[in-house]
């Protein structure tokens, strides 16, 4: 469903401006005033903004490097709080008509002076350091402002900031006027001329207009670097760990020399001696790796079941049997080097 699009909730193109559009970009009145008048420019027919009043503040995404404290807040018009848009990984909605559309959280009065907002929820969790449920302190003139997290986004394009009701930002922040955020909704094939002509026409405004992949992209971007320097990190351990069991497995085998030394002469040839070690170390191998594999997937399995998406089987199956592999090797080699020990001198020791 479109407008139920995780990422960008629908929405092709986000714009921003430096100094703030009072106008109505909705209405002909609006368009007017800014010489974008749909009869002169076709391309802006059929095209709707949504509007958002900004307070400036701290980035709360994964492109600040440290913790927000004074994070920077948008005012979601009533508009738009209807619409239902985007999709949530988690809310406080009890109501059939607030599971059904979260939003309307934001509208909610919860009492004790808390204002209700809503935030993406890698912004909670990795920047903000909060949970569904949590506050958070902002500091205003003399007094501080609760804003409780009622509801967490999933994977959205508002990782940059949070997202309180229009009522409730012009009580808080009446010194915030106009809008300086917005998302157009136009069929996708329009939006590099639409975001042409609005940067044109509205340049006086500094009105930056993005395509909404291109922000989902950054953040990912972002994400992936974080990602691959921790998946480097783990296949170093991998190969140390290998290089590691190995070595114990070697290790162990020429610590056995004296027994197999006896063995062998009581009549065991070499080759059930070699079939008996490493029996045994495929066995330990075999416990080892299910072990660890059931670990893993206890781990990583709620992660994969929030998000979606299917397992990495094919990947993970390629490394078990690398570690496997890299074992019996170890093994046979070991066997190899301890069996073609000295009989006697072994014999002699025991």
């Amino acid at each position: 469903m479109k407008d139920k699009e995780p990422g960008s909730g629908g929405y092709p193109l986000l714009a921003e401006s430096l100094l703030p559009l009072y106008h109505d970009l909705n209405s002909t009145e609006g368009r007017q005033a800014l010489n974008l008048d749909s009869s002169d420019y076709p391309v802006l027919k059929d095209v709707s903004f949504s509007r958002f009043r900004v307070r400036p503040g701290d980035d709360t995404s994964c492109l600040n490097l440290y913790q927000p404290r004074n994070p920077k807040i948008l005012a979601a018009s009533d508009m738009f709080i209807k619409s239902g848009r985007f999709a949530f990984r988690d809310s406080m909605a009890r109501s059939p008509e607030e599971k059904r559309n979260p939003w309307l959280l934001l509208e909610k009065e919860i009492g004790e002076g808390k204002i209700p907002v809503i935030a993406d929820s890698n912004s909670m969790a990795y920047a903000l350091h909060l949970r569904l449920g949590e506050e958070l302190a902002l500091n205003q003139g003399s007094h501080a402002i609760r804003l409780k997290l009622v509801g967490a986004l999933a994977d959205s394009l508002f990782q940059s900031e949070i997202l309180m009701s229009e009522p409730n930002f012009l009580r808080l922040f009446p010194d915030q006027e106009g809008y300086r955020f917005f998302l157009l909704d136009l069929a996708p094939e329009k939006a590099p001329a639409v975001a042409a002509l609005l940067e044109d026409r509205l340049s006086d405004f500094g009105f930056d207009a993005i395509p909404t992949a291109e922000r989902l992209a950054g953040f990912h971007r972002v994400e992936n670097t974080y990602l691959s320097t921790f998946q480097s990190l783990g296949g170093l351990g991998l190969v140390l760990g290998t290089m590691g069991l190995a070595a114990v497995l070697l290790r162990n085998a020429l610590e056995r020399r004296r027994e197999l030394a006896l063995l062998q002469a009581v009549g065991y040839n070499p080759r059930r001696l070699g079939l008996i070690i490493v029996s045994e170390n495929i066995l330990l191998l075999g416990a080892g790796i299910v072990t660890g594999t059931l670990c893993a997937l206890l781990a990583i399995v709620p992660a994969f079941s929030a998000r979606g998406g299917p397992l990495p089987i094919l990947s993970m199956s390629s490394l078990l049997l690398a570690v496997l592999t890299a074992g019996v090797a170890a093994s046979l080699l070991a066997t190899a080097i301890a069996l073609r020990s000295p009989l006697l001198s072994a014999l002699r020791s025991e």
